[in-house]
């Protein structure tokens, strides 16, 4: 794939794609994806423009396309994505920690796009900026065409969390470190910020990919992790994320699902945390026994995406200590990125593998 690189007037450089780059945009529910081809970009001063080596299906993009999530089309869906990049903007590109960006990197890069001066940003709450941009969640247009992973490219733009990656690591381990992984390590970072999870015991309702990263990250830390699923299939991968049973209420409850809230306050011990992660579709209100939170000193909070930081220290795990769990097996299956609706309506059967992969080309 070679690129023209030209520097029109302002702070903006042309990127000429030869092939062009395509990218399968989603117009609305009950229609097929359409591929569209992007012949060039103008990045930003400090944007990279990624090559994609592979993208996976979350959840979120299933719930998108079933109608269950609202989303402003025509867009781009995909915010897993691992790739190398190819070309910067004029004023280079940092990584989260500091070190400028080369072409070449190989790199997965937050959901979020954030300014970093507004009040949230600076209180550190970054994925709530208040001129968030998403990857995958956003029109086309407004920044451009290559705006979600469900393409052959992505221009990742300034505000967001790029972050090197080994080259080790297979593509299927790091695609959803920029969602799931980073997601699940945000979460049982919440947790210990009450608990030492040295010894705790956790309760995990959720055998997700969020669910089961969590309970691999959560053992690695010495907690005593069970993990509740109502899908036999899912249940039965929780033991290989490091997940057993417990003999005593929890400490912790991660309720990764969004369908067991009640029963995450009901059953976490006196003085626990429950930390709700998987709210994040439309569902029923859940009643809330107010009375039993006090006096049981319940603490419950909600987690919500990531920091930079998260995503990075989500990426040291997986290419340490996490490589003790199979995160490799959670893409059970990849398709061409041509055949979008298929992976979509695979990654929905019942039985699916935890992640559905897409790659430009098989």
């Amino acid at each position: 794939m070679g690129t023209l690189l030209t520097r029109p007037p302002g702070n903006r450089r042309d990127v000429t794609l030869r092939p062009a780059a395509t990218a399968m945009v989603w117009i609305g529910e009950g229609h097929p994806h359409e591929m569209i081809a992007v012949p060039g970009v103008a990045l930003g001063e400090k944007d990279v423009l990624v090559a994609v080596e592979m993208s996976t299906i979350c959840g979120s993009d299933v719930h998108t396309v079933q109608g269950h999530r609202s989303a402003p089309t025509p867009l781009v869906l995909g915010h897993e994505s691992v790739g190398r990049i190819i070309a910067i903007g004029d004023a280079g590109a940092t990584a989260v920690d500091g070190a400028a960006l080369r072409i070449g990197d190989r790199v997965v890069w937050s959901v979020t796009v954030s300014c970093g001066a507004c009040d949230r940003c600076v209180r550190g709450l970054p994925q709530k900026c208040r001129t968030l941009g998403k990857y995958g969640h956003d029109r086309i247009g407004v920044h451009g065409d290559l705006s979600g992973g469900f393409g052959t490219h992505v221009q990742v733009r300034e505000g967001s969390a790029i972050v090197r990656v080994p080259e080790s690591l297979p593509a299927a381990v790091l695609a959803p470190a920029s969602c799931a992984t980073a997601t699940a390590w945000a979460a049982v970072a919440r947790a210990a910020r009450d608990h030492d999870l040295e010894g705790a015991a956790v309760r995990i309702h959720g055998a997700g990919l969020v669910g089961l990263s969590a309970a691999a990250i959560a053992a690695d830390r010495g907690a005593i992790v069970e993990v509740l699923d109502p899908a036999p299939s899912r249940l039965a991968l929780a033991s290989r994320f490091g997940a057993g049973t417990l003999d005593r209420d929890p400490d912790v409850v991660i309720e990764a699902s969004g369908h067991a809230v009640a029963e995450a306050l009901v059953g976490v011990a006196t003085g626990g945390t429950v930390v709700l992660v998987g709210s994040v579709f439309p569902a029923d209100p859940v009643a809330l026994d107010a009375e039993s939170i006090v006096r049981r000193l319940v603490t419950v909070t909600g987690v919500h995406n990531y920091t930079g930081t998260e995503l990075a220290e989500a990426v040291v795990f997986l290419a340490g200590r996490g490589r003790a769990y199979p995160f490799a097996d959670a893409v059970g299956d990849v398709r061409q990125l041509a055949a979008v609706d298929e992976a979509i309506a695979a990654a929905s059967a019942p039985g699916a593998p935890l992640r559905v992969g897409l790659v430009p080309r098989l």
